[in-house]
């Protein structure tokens, strides 16, 4: 099928998405990896870390509306996964003075209630990486949950969850960026899989009305 306008603005709206996650994430990550004695530059951005985590929140929510996965169910369960880590970030941000990144950072119970978000993301980079063997989503998809269930359970000593933020960082900002280099047609895939049940819905809703309509005429010549 032949690929439209309406498409390619779709496509470039989850790339943006994509783009914008990664903007927030590595504002996050870049703040965490600052050296101890860097007061002055820690203080600087403490302000931002909260915009950053929207910007991320945001953009991955955008890109979860936008995306193109043959199962709904695996859509929809990414997409419930957001909402719930997106509201247990947005009440932190109300409700705490540290920024929410920090906070939870001190406090990793939280990663229980702000961690489906990580897991949302960390199923964005299953799919890339499965559909289109990228090897930027494939590794992100291994060092992003060891970097956040490893704090959760601390088990990871320090100086390896720094590499593994790091690791995450790069992985993410070389996985966003590439996203412009692929091809329309791979971001689309096969419309007419996502076409069929609306077309089928709709020669339902057709029958529906003409067996009503059928109905409606036949107890009106009843009445003669």
């Amino acid at each position: 099928m032949a690929i439209t306008n309406e498409d390619r603005a779709e496509v470039i709206g989850y790339r943006l998405g994509i783009s914008a996650t990664a903007i927030g994430f590595l504002f996050c990550g870049a703040y965490g990896l600052l050296p101890a004695d860097q007061d002055s530059t820690r203080a600087a951005m403490q302000g931002l870390l909260d915009p950053a985590v929207v910007l991320g929140a945001a953009g991955l929510g955008v890109s979860l509306q936008l995306i193109h996965i043959y199962i709904g169910v695996l859509k929809r369960t990414l997409q419930a996964l957001w909402a719930v880590g997106t509201v247990a970030s947005l009440y932190l941000i109300l409700t705490q003075d540290a920024p929410a990144a920090t906070f939870v950072y001190e406090h990793p119970v939280w990663i229980w209630a702000v961690g489906p978000l990580f897991a949302a993301l960390t199923g964005v980079a299953f799919k890339e990486g499965l559909c289109y063997n990228k090897w930027e989503a494939a590794g992100l998809f291994g060092a992003l949950p060891l970097l956040v269930g490893g704090h959760l359970l601390g088990f990871v000593p320090h100086n390896v969850e720094q590499g593994l933020l790091a690791s995450c960082c790069v992985l993410l900002a070389v996985f966003a960026g590439r996203k412009y280099t692929q091809a329309f047609k791979d971001d689309i895939g096969d419309k007419s899989i996502f076409e069929f049940p609306n077309t089928q819905n709709a020669k339902a809703a057709t029958r529906a009305t003409t067996r009503a309509t059928a109905k409606a005429q036949l107890r009106r010549l009843a009445q003669l």
